[in-house]
């Protein structure tokens, strides 16, 4: 019986001590929110709680905030403190640190990290890379025979006001014995947002379409771009620009023909849309680019797709499609390929 006794009276002490030690937030309506504060950010409150996981309180609705352990505590004044926060009612708190205590309107609290953690706003200025791979291989037998591999990379550094992209895409398929689709493309991007929502953009693409007879392709532009939506979790943006356009192409070998070269200034027109949900993610991707010589002339591309993730967060299933148009193909040639794809895709920082 002691022996049971002892058992819950440890259990006790220990639950007492994990309340007396927890942090509380206060709203304006009473409730009363008992956890850990993981962070302010100048705008909501982020507790972790046994009850209900992450919390979000908004900030201009706190009225109390008392924490247990030492946190960076930024103030509208831009100084920084390292202590904990006691609440003193009417909105007053007091910051409580190693050299002494000051008190200040809860209001004048924007930012709290952890003592061991990076500062946010210098985080923000971090650029940082991220990385895709995708790759599928596709096969059919019977009454007909295909074989297909596809695989793209994309590399992305981000900062504050600018992103940079390197990526690379190829995509071949073999039909009864004969190629269907031979196609390979590189390219770079660059954007600078000069603005909150308007940017200004480099970008260069090259790369071959041997079904087409296209030898080499490039095209190089430069424009302006807008954001139509701009939230963390969607993006629209337009794009405007000038381009050179350049295509070389082959001799067909059954005709012999050579379709003329392509060497012409046009037009660089844009449209971007991704959309990331809770349980998947939507990305879009639309490019028109005439020529100047003869606006007929005009090379259009459409990708978009969808995707999974799978158990691991840094793996993911994407399926989608390409249409690749050329308005004026070789002879015998057609103008539209349409690939559908499933891909597995490795995703890391």
């Amino acid at each position: 019986m002691k022996k049971i006794n002892l058992i819950t009276g440890v259990l006790l002490f220990a639950l007492a001590v994990r309340t007396v030690s927890a942090d509380v937030v206060e709203t304006a309506s009473g409730a009363k929110i008992v956890g850990k504060v993981i962070q302010i950010d100048g705008s909501a409150v982020i507790l972790d709680t046994d009850y209900a996981g992450m919390v979000k309180v908004k900030q201009a609705d706190v009225t109390a905030i008392t924490t247990d352990a030492p946190s960076n505590i930024r103030l509208a004044s831009g100084t920084v403190l390292k202590g904990t926060l006691t609440s003193q009612g009417e909105g007053v708190v007091t910051i409580v640190g190693t050299d002494g205590s000051i008190q200040t309107n809860i209001n004048n609290v924007i930012t709290i990290w952890a003592s061991d953690a990076k500062d946010p706003e210098v985080v923000a200025l971090q650029r940082a890379w991220g990385y895709d791979a995708a790759v599928d291989i596709s096969g059919k037998s019977g009454n007909t025979k295909q074989f297909g591999t596809g695989f793209s990379f994309r590399a992305t550094l981000i900062g504050p006001t600018d992103k940079l992209q390197f990526y690379t895409a190829y995509d071949h398929q073999v039909t009864e014995d004969e190629a269907s689709a031979d196609q390979f493309k590189a390219g770079i991007d660059f954007q600078n947002n000069f603005s909150n929502r308007a940017s200004w953009y480099l970008r260069d693409e090259a790369g071959f379409d041997r079904i087409k007879l296209i030898d080499f392709s490039n095209v190089a532009a430069a424009g302006l771009g807008y954001d139509f939506v701009k939230k963390p979790k969607q993006t629209f943006t337009g794009r405007l620009g000038l381009a050179h356009r350049f295509e070389s192409y082959r001799a067909d070998p059954l005709t012999f023909l050579t379709k003329e070269d392509v060497n012409s200034a046009g037009l660089d027109v844009g449209l971007f849309h991704s959309l990331e949900l809770k349980s998947f993610s939507i990305v879009n991707r639309i490019s028109y680019v005439p020529a100047f010589k003869d606006f007929s002339d005009f090379h259009a591309f459409h990708e978009s797709y969808i995707q999974l993730p799978l158990l691991s967060p840094v793996w993911k299933l994407r399926m989608g499609l390409t249409n690749d148009y050329s308005s004026n193909p070789p002879v015998g040639k057609k103008g539209m390929d349409t690939t559908y794809y499933t891909r597995l895709v490795l995703n890391w920082k």
